[in-house]
């Protein structure tokens, strides 16, 4: 990418967002100053410059994409030239998993393949499950799971499976682990979630463009949210659908060469993320210190440091994720981006990072900063309102002055002002539908695309005050020293209960109600500029139930509302994979422990000693311990040992034979004792 031309851009949207700013900067300051500023309005003036700057960023960014989308694209732009042509170069796809549900994680697996394989390039391509699964029952689940699916694509597919004996490092952990043991036979990798889904063209054109641009470390595919029926998830498709292009678009543009990555559904050059990807581990104690949870950003960084570029195609097309179904999944979702988003803020000094890995760095800790400095400055700006209704003005200074003094009606600039800033929050909305236009059809038509924007920011309005409280505590907590942990969320549609909806929502509804009638008693005329944030906060609760269910995502679908084009014409990958899951049979209700299981059935003992990896040597006091273990489990049974002491015990191929020996009523053929 010539770097001049990128540099002058990078220079007009500093000038821009920077112009933007100081004008609405100067229309407050005006406003704020005209009858005696407050040290209350001060702090406002403050807390809405911080502000201002990211919305300005967002703005032009959206204006960009736009701009680029009715231009026909980006000259700049990362392209692959020409066809593909075979063979590939070795590349793993890599799907780390942990506490997932495999039957799941396999049917997006088995959608990719068979679409993989429809390209004719498969060959070049291997799958390793790398499981960071804790529970042992889970554990067997994958194992029989990866069994089964293996044997379904033999000789096709090589698949490879690992349970790892520890989680050290979650899922940057896992991924490096992988890179240690088998990264030296790859030239690339493919990062998927457990819910990613790729075209096989997309999977080829990825190793295309790496191919064909050999100063790219990482390319990142922007996932498409897919396969939510609830009226939360079906939101989330919809804005995805119809705005993200546009902003991803215009991110592509301004970053160039120097972007982010997301952490899944991208292609990373092995080796440099070998060499320079390694995470440090910050010191103290979690939440800030510790493990860094948000890695995708900081290996972003690290990559550009090692001076591989870093690309974002917004215009790839096939990849996809599934969003989270409720408001309350997404906000316990974000409540972990939260805590390894604010960890960045240790990472801004790191030495050598690009200037704009440093600015990727920032925003992130200021996505979860502004929820708290914006319902600070509602606080604050209510708190001065209150006093304006409370206080009486003074019309003769102190001294004896023979002329009044007059409060001049600033109703105008406020009006002003408040326009300025309902321009740069859905404008780019609105240029994004604009753009959307164009394939008006794959979202039910020109008039359902229009309404289901306007209802998509209706909800959305009265959505953000409820996401910024639920932020607002996050941060607070995480401040407070409480760590987020990291707990995989769920997968399927699930309605949110009323008790589970009070338990979650109760502060912010008991807010917004002290809020709104507190401004009615003293200050009515505040109550319409507040509605949308008070009316979203009283209404928590049956926001979080209604938008939670089936019922309402598919009355919305009927009415024509928040259609995507994956709905419309689906692509053949999404096809496949809901064939895959109608054809899933329903999941067993199995009560015996892991251990009770691998013993009873030799086939599922066979399937786990197949795939469980050697163990190390011990020393005695190791040895020791499990033998204890086989003793107990020998004298009191199975279901007398813990799940820590059941995964000790499966992870020793020798103790499970020898507890199969031992096991009365089971054939001994085959089976051979643990040398002592």
């Amino acid at each position: 990418m010539s770097s001049p031309r990128l540099a002058a851009r990078r220079l007009a949207f500093v000038l821009l967002v920077a112009a933007t700013v100081g004008l609405v900067a100067a229309l407050l300051a005006n406003m704020l100053r005209v009858n005696g500023t407050t040290p209350l309005e001060v702090l406002i003036f403050a807390l809405t410059v911080v502000l201002l700057v990211p919305l300005a960023v967002s703005f032009w960014m959206a204006v960009a994409g736009f701009c680029v989308e009715m231009l026909g694209g980006d000259p700049l732009a990362l392209r692959a030239e020409g066809p593909v042509a075979g063979p590939l170069p070795p590349t793993a796809l890599v799907v780390p998993i942990r506490n997932e549900d495999p039957a799941r994680v396999l049917a997006g697996l088995g959608a990719t393949w068979d679409s993989l394989e429809e390209t004719g390039l498969a060959a070049g391509f291997e799958i390793f499950v790398q499981s960071d699964t804790t529970d042992p029952r889970r554990w067997l689940d994958e194992e029989l799971a990866v069994t089964e699916f293996t044997t379904r694509l033999a000789p096709r597919a090589r698949v490879h499976y690992r349970n790892r004996p520890s989680n050290e490092g979650r899922k940057a952990g896992n991924i490096a682990d992988f890179c240690a043991r088998r990264g030296d036979r790859f030239r690339y990798m493919i990062v998927f979630d457990a819910d990613s889904v790729m075209s096989g063209s997309t999977l080829v054109r990825l190793v295309q463009l790496m191919e064909e641009h050999p100063e790219a470390g990482l390319i990142q595919a922007p996932p498409l949210p897919v396969n939510r029926r609830t009226l939360f998830g079906r939101l989330q498709q919809f804005g995805a659908g119809a705005y993200a292009r546009t902003w991803a678009t215009g991110l592509s543009w301004l970053q160039g060469g120097d972007g982010n990555y997301y952490g899944h559904n991208a292609i990373v050059r092995v080796a440099p993320f070998e060499t320079h990807c390694r995470l440090p581990t910050l010191p103290g104690r979690p939440p800030l210190g510790g493990s860094i949870l948000s890695h995708d950003f900081v290996e972003a960084a690290l990559m550009r440091r090692a001076g591989y570029r870093v690309y974002l195609v917004p215009d790839l097309g096939g990849s996809y994720e599934e969003p989270p179904p409720t408001l309350i999944d997404f906000a316990a979702r974000d409540r972990r981006w939260c805590q390894g988003n604010l960890q960045h803020a240790r990472l801004l000094r790191m030495p050598g990072l690009h200037p704009m890995s440093r600015l990727h760095l920032l925003l992130g800790v200021m996505t979860y900063l502004s929820a708290p400095i914006w319902i600070l400055l509602l606080l604050v700006s209510t708190a001065e309102m209150l006093r304006q209704a409370l206080g009486r003005h003074q019309y003769f200074a102190p001294g004896g002055s023979l002329f009044p003094i007059w409060e001049v009606s600033i109703e105008a600039q406020a009006q002003l002002l408040f326009g300025l800033t309902m321009g740069l929050l859905f404008l780019p909305r609105l240029l994004a539908l604009v753009a959307r236009m164009r394939e008006a059809r794959l979202f039910g038509g020109g008039g359902r695309l229009v309404r289901s924007g306007l209802a998509e920011a209706l909800f959305s309005m009265l959505l953000a005050p409820v996401l910024a409280v639920a932020e607002t505590g996050c941060v607070l907590s995480i401040l407070l020293g409480r760590s987020s942990g990291w707990l995989s969320g769920p997968r399927d549609d699930r309605g949110t209960s009323l008790g589970e909806a009070l338990r979650r929502h109760a502060g912010t509804t008991l807010l917004g109600i002290v809020w709104t009638l507190l401004i009615i008693r003293l200050a009515p005329a505040l109550a319409w500029w507040m509605a949308p944030v008070l009316l979203g906060m009283v209404l928590a609760v049956p926001l979080s139930m209604l938008s939670s269910r089936v019922s309402t995502g598919e009355a919305a679908r009927r009415a024509g509302l928040f259609i995507t084009p994956e709905e419309v014409a689906p692509a053949p990958v999404l096809r496949r994979l809901r064939e895959r899951l109608a054809a899933l049979p329903p999941a067993r209700d199995d009560r015996r422990s892991a251990l009770e299981r691998v013993l009873a059935d030799p086939a599922v003992r066979d399937s786990h000693l197949r795939l469980v990896e050697q163990p190390g040597p011990r020393d005695a006091l190791a040895r020791h311990r499990l033998d204890g273990l086989v003793l107990k489990a020998r004298v009191q049974g199975p279901p007398s040992l813990s799940d820590d002491e059941q995964r000790e015990l499966l992870r020793d191929p020798q103790a499970v034979i020898e507890l199969a020996c031992a096991t009365p009523g089971l054939p001994a053929q085959g089976l051979r004792a643990r040398p002592s």
